[in-house]
């Protein structure tokens, strides 16, 4: 199997006793809890959640993966209703799938001191077709409101024994109690996979279990005898229980590419099957081995070799390009004008490139490997690059299932240029931002491969410039022109070239201390190799203080760093800001005739330890005229938890420099 399986569960909240906690059983006093004990600010919390991976036996299909999961919620406010909403993922393909089944969900109130129980219809469980992999169960709990404790369980029974379900003792919400068993016969071997801060208690044992396997032999010519036997086998089960109490909730901050890769979970991979008397089955690897087998998937490396359906196109394309250069952005443009991405993930093709390229559509395995085999044919050094993307985590362990992505790669001399054809306003070497996930796999033809960086060490640029006059009532006028490169500009091509420019300008005022914005142009918004640029006049209204004969107001007006980003005194996971950046603004202020400059903030540079980045703050007054230049430089585009205290504490520095203000006072 190419894919996972992978529990996207909605819910995981509860109260707090810190132990397990029957489905059925519900007090009083857990109903009328108005907030968590421990974490106040909690919406919702997981009382407990109860999972047990098994296997069982039947003669008609052999071992059997079965999952079962309890869980029971408590919902604090309103803000913790959407944990009544359940999604469960399963595979299914339409001619092989998982069966799933959902029982006993019930929603707990307290009405009049009463404990009053409301299950769940049949009507209010729904299946939704997510790709041609994957389908999702969906539940909503009835008459969920403040106080309710809702509760579920649910079965997963599958063939595909290489799928077992990741568990997670942290979510996003408090969990009081969690606890997970994975039971496998001694024919399985499986890799257990911990991840995230937080170890839970772990416990091994090993149980003498057997199974019956029934048979028929028919012996006989003209008069048929049939004989029934029944052999039982022993077997060894081997099971590991994990149990963590008290688990506080995982709060997503700013500059986090995906929080699941730091929550504390386990996975449990196949290593190895041995049946008695059969032969022995490997499945532990390496990277190089886990690179080679997918590249000799049929729906991989093969597609990479067809080059028919293409080449009375692409070869008078390039046939006037001298330079590789040249004709790696002719074709790169040529599959992003011809063949659209129907958002669909993952490194192998679902009707193969042929079909793509007649489509006009494909998913990104599809148009990526075109891109690839095109580049090839037209002599240049290209390969596909394995990648996980931001919402799917971190490759951390070799298999074939850590990745769901895949883009190209080109070797020009020394440097390597990546592609990712599905995204339009993309160019050599700037990614969408999915793909900036810490490092890619390269596969080359002869079966080798190698790790590349996906992370950008180019930084991205912002140049604004402002000019303004500040008037005695208290408002600011004046003009900007701000101008963005590559990857940011890339993100805003993304966000808002399609979106509707009044509401793009509604949204821009609202965010930038409501200023009115006029005569707004922008500039090579499609033309993705040029910068991007916006120029508009703005008036903004409540730019400054005026106290008796003063005027109080902050020279970098609405482009001033209001509050830090970084408000947690610790963190236990990195900072990704996803790219380096560089953003320099360039700021001159008239000030009201009449008066003149009484104080003003003192220049003053920050600079990070190990070149992190950068904060220079200068300004100067000149007559009627005041100059203020900021540059602002990250670096790293991912900073480790080690450096998290020094990077706070420099936006501290910052967000307290930008918000220092000019004193004027009438002459």
């Amino acid at each position: 199997m190419k894919h996972l399986l992978t529990l996207a569960l909605s819910v995981v909240s509860i109260f707090c006793t810190a132990q397990k906690s029957s489905l059925g059983k519900v007090t009083v006093a857990e109903l009328e809890q108005k907030a968590h004990p421990v974490d106040a600010s909690a919406a919702a919390a997981v009382i407990s959640q109860i999972g047990n991976v098994s296997f069982n036996y039947s003669d008609a299909n052999g071992f059997m993966m079965v999952t079962k999961v309890q869980t029971k919620i408590k919902i604090y406010n309103k803000e913790g209703y959407d944990q009544a909403n359940i999604s469960i993922q399963y595979y299914s393909d339409g001619s092989s799938r998982e069966n799933i089944d959902i029982s006993d969900a019930v929603t707990y109130n307290l009405v009049d001191g009463k404990i009053v129980k409301t299950k769940l219809k049949s009507d209010g469980e729904f299946d939704e077709k997510v790709n041609r992999y994957w389908s999702r169960k969906k539940i909503t709990m009835p008459a969920v409101k403040e106080g309710s404790i809702i509760e579920y369980e649910y079965e997963v029974v599958s063939q595909f024994l290489n799928m077992v379900p990741d568990w997670d003792f942290q979510k996003d919400i408090p969990v009081n109690y969690s606890e997970f068993t994975f039971s496998a016969p001694e024919y399985y071997v499986y890799n257990a996979n911990m991840r995230g801060y937080l170890a839970p208690k772990y416990t091994k044992t090993a149980t003498q279990k057997s199974f019956m396997i029934n048979s028929k032999e028919r012996s006989g010519t003209r008069a048929v005898h049939t004989t029934f036997s029944n052999d039982k086998v022993d077997y060894l089960e081997n099971s590991s229980k994990y149990v963590i109490e008290n688990v506080p909730a995982m709060r997503d901050e700013e500059f986090v590419n995906n929080i699941h890769n730091y929550m504390s979970s386990v996975t449990h991979e196949l290593s190895s099957i041995q049946y008695p008397n059969s032969t022995f089955q490997n499945f532990s690897t390496d990277w190089q081995t886990v690179t080679k087998k997918i590249y000799e998937n049929d729906d991989f490396g093969p597609e990479l070799d067809k080059t028919g359906y293409y080449d009375q196109e692409i070869a008078p394309l390039i046939a006037k390009l001298s330079t590789p250069e040249e004709k790696v952005a002719a074709i790169f443009e040529f599959v992003k004008t011809n063949v659209k991405w129907n958002g669909y993930h993952g490194y192998s093709c679902n009707d193969g490139v042929r079909q793509a390229y007649k489509n006009k559509a494909g998913n990104v395995a599809e148009i990526n490997l075109m891109l690839t085999s095109m580049l090839r044919f037209a002599g240049i050094t290209a390969n596909p690059v394995l990648v996980s993307t931001r919402s799917n985590g971190i490759a951390l362990f070799p298999s074939r299932t850590a990745f769901n992505y895949v883009i190209a790669a080109v070797e020009l001399g020394n440097s390597t240029l990546l592609l990712d054809a599905t995204e339009k306003y993309a160019t050599p070497n700037i990614l969408p931002l999915r793909d900036l996930n810490w490092n890619g796999v390269l596969m080359r033809k002869n079966g080798t491969s190698t790790t590349i960086p996906l992370m950008p060490s180019k930084a991205s640029r912002e140049t604004i410039a402002l000019i303004c006059s500040i008037k005695p009532d208290g408002h600011a006028e004046g003009q900007v022109r701000k101008t963005v490169t590559d990857n940011m500009a890339l993100s805003f091509r993304e966000r808002y070239v399609k979106m509707n420019q009044d509401q793009y300008l509604e949204q821009f005022e609202n965010s930038h201390g409501k200023i009115e914005v006029s005569e707004y142009v922008r500039d090579n918004e499609s033309d993705s190799y040029k910068p991007l640029i916006e120029t508009f006049r703005f008036t903004q209204n409540d730019a400054m203080d005026i106290v008796g004969d003063k005027i109080y107001v902050s020279p970098m007006l609405f482009l001033k760093t209001d509050e830090n980003p970084f408000k947690m005194e610790k963190r236990e996971y990195p900072v990704d800001f996803g790219y380096p950046t560089n953003s320099r603004y360039s700021i001159s202020i008239d000030i009201p005739e009449g008066y003149v400059v009484e104080s003003m903030p003192e220049s003053k540079s920050l600079v990070m330890e190990n070149n992190m980045g950068s904060h220079k703050y200068i300004i100067q007054a000149n007559g009627n005229k005041i100059q203020l230049s900021v540059n602002t430089e990250i670096n790293e585009p991912i900073v480790p938890n080690t450096g998290y205290e020094t990077l706070r504490n420099f936006f501290i520095q910052v967000v307290q420099k930008e918000n220092e203000k000019i004193v004027l006072k009438k002459a």
